[in-house]
């Protein structure tokens, strides 16, 4: 369950930091790529969520 908390923290502050970069730097095309940066980053974490069987127990 830690793995779990930790990977939403560290998508959360990624989504943060590069919320502020886009909104101090209003450039259309890192707009553009920081977008697709966090659409792979949910995806991977969505993925790897899916993927791996919780082992709480062991």
């Amino acid at each position: 369950m830690t793995d779990k908390i930790m990977a939403v923290l560290a998508l959360a502050t990624l989504v943060a930091f590069l919320g502020v970069v886009a909104w101090f730097v209003p450039e259309i095309d890192l707009i553009v790529v920081i977008t697709f940066v966090l659409l792979l980053a949910a995806y991977d974490f969505w993925k790897s969520l899916r993927n791996k069987p919780d082992n709480d127990d062991a």
